[in-house]
């Protein structure tokens, strides 16, 4: 099967160096939700060189300050799923920015750590 992320249409991406472009995403969990996504194909940030993940770190920044001056999120969660054990689809590395809102959902204490159900709220586990 062809992947997705290795041949991105040019007017889909919204900023690129060498190394690394950034896509909104097709399927937003908000407003806004950006790919960045190594030029190279790779699944994981496990296989990255380390050029490829500084890079992605330059990336982040970028679409981040594109984000603040065109959104103004309150604030971001940032992911990389690797394996389809951790949730990833498509076997090309790509680190999701998510722009979050004040009040997008009722607690977002716990943030990420969502991504197992019910392992979020630690605070209340007896936890200092």
């Amino acid at each position: 099967m062809p992947c997705i992320f290795c041949d991105i249409p040019t007017e889909r991406i919204v900023w690129q160096d060498e190394l690394v472009f950034a896509i909104r995403d097709a399927f937003p969990v908000t407003e806004g939700h950006t790919l960045l996504i190594p030029k190279r194909h790779v699944a994981t940030w496990f296989e990255a060189t380390e050029a490829e993940q500084r890079a992605l770190m330059r990336g982040l920044d970028a679409a981040k300050a594109q984000l603040d001056a065109t959104e103004a999120p309150d604030g971001y969660n940032i992911g990389i799923n690797a394996g389809a054990a951790a949730g990833q689809t498509v076997m090309h590395l790509h680190v999701h920015l998510i722009p979050r809102r004040t009040g997008d959902v009722d607690d977002p204490r716990g943030g990420v750590r969502h991504v197992i159900p019910g392992k979020g709220n630690y605070l209340g586990r007896g936890h200092d």
